[in-house]
């Protein structure tokens, strides 16, 4: 490629924060559950990068076509591929289902472009013909990327943006149902600096109580590498997720803390249900890791933090927060989960949607 920028450039990034910030000409926009691409196109030469710097190009064949088609003839476009799933519910992102969409033949990539094809979300114009942008405020970009980007149709999309935060806030508390993952805070006159956090995030948390009853062993030794978390339905103990991060320490700790319960011979997930939820073995979308799991007598409970479901399970890697001997194991259900309304990820893809005030 022969642009004013070329691969591999390190997209710009968030600083978390508790809520959502203010200040003279700061824009928000929906942050998009996806992979964060940046987006090379040269002609008929296009180019996929992730926030790590590997190529997503032979993944997404419809991604590349679809930047052939709609983006300028010589840009870098910062922006997500998405998958929307489209079923009961209304349209809404599907991670799980874009995770798939990873795979090493050629043959499952191009029959997965099809099954479920991606939609790339734009967010931010890095160059723009011979002229690179990154040292432009981030105003003056947006304002470009709108220009080169009118009249694109999906999947390509451009992010909605909003000036105002009483709207940002109500963003966040309904696009959640469309599958979204909090709302990105923009400063007006921040320039694009590769790898550096000047943009800020609000994502969903919340906690549960849930029943410990397996745990994985850590890759370096005989020590805690994760606790396996389970929760009732119907009497059925469901496997929703894990808790990993520990430091070294803690984990050993944990192994002592668990020995008592190791003695479960007749552990439910050893003779499942056939619609119960179980601890996966090794498969291709693991890379194949190890996941075997030893059991625990499911009689711990322990608060965790998390950030969203996916479907009947924790989205990512919940956090753990406390032990709770005070909770009996049969009382954590499904039925405490703070699980967002529906929304259709179409009308956020549209831009034209504002949640009416609040009361």
């Amino acid at each position: 490629m022969d642009l004013p920028i070329n691969p591999p450039v390190e997209p710009m990034l968030a600083r978390s924060v508790a809520e959502l910030p203010t200040g003279e000409g700061m824009t928000y926009e929906p942050k998009w559950d996806g992979f964060r691409c940046v987006v090379f196109r040269d002609g008929d030469e296009v180019e996929l990068a992730s926030r790590g710097g590997k190529t997503l190009t032979r993944y997404f064949p419809e991604v590349v076509a679809q930047a052939r088609a709609q983006l300028p003839p010589r840009s870098v476009v910062d922006g997500e591929v998405v998958v929307i799933r489209r079923g009961d519910g209304g349209p809404r992102l599907d991670f799980e289902l874009l995770g798939q969409r990873i795979h090493p033949a050629a043959s499952r990539v191009a029959t997965l472009a099809e099954r479920t094809p991606a939609s790339f979300v734009a967010f931010d114009l890095l160059a723009l013909g011979d002229r690179a942008l990154l040292d432009r405020p981030y105003a003056e970009r947006r304002t470009t990327l709108e220009a080169a980007l009118e009249g694109v149709v999906a999947p390509v999309h451009l992010t909605p943006t909003t000036a105002d935060v009483a709207t940002a806030r109500r963003w966040f508390e309904v696009f959640e149902g469309a599958g979204l993952d909090g709302v990105i805070a923009k400063p007006a006159g921040v320039p694009y600096e590769p790898g550096k956090r000047l943009m800020y995030k609000v994502k969903h948390a919340r906690t549960a109580d849930v029943v410990v009853a397996g745990f994985r062993w850590h890759k370096s030794g005989p020590v805690v590498g994760s606790l396996l978390l389970g929760l009732y339905d119907g009497g059925v103990l469901h496997h929703v997720g894990v808790s990993a991060s520990f430091p070294m320490a803690r984990r050993a700790e944990l192994l002592e803390e668990l020995a008592p319960y190791r003695d479960a011979p007749a552990h439910p997930w050893l003779t499942p249900a056939a619609e119960q939820r179980v601890p996966g073995a090794v498969s291709r979308w693991t890379g194949g890791r190890n996941l075997d799991w030893e059991p625990l007598r499911p009689e711990l409970v322990v608060e965790v933090a998390y950030e969203a479901m996916e479907g009947d399970r924790f989205r990512h890697t919940a956090q753990f927060r406390r032990w709770r001997p005070d909770r009996v194991p049969e009382s954590c259900g499904y039925e405490q989960l703070d699980r967002p309304v529906r929304f259709d990820v179409d009308e956020v893809l549209a831009g034209g949607w504002h949640p009416p005030a609040a009361g």
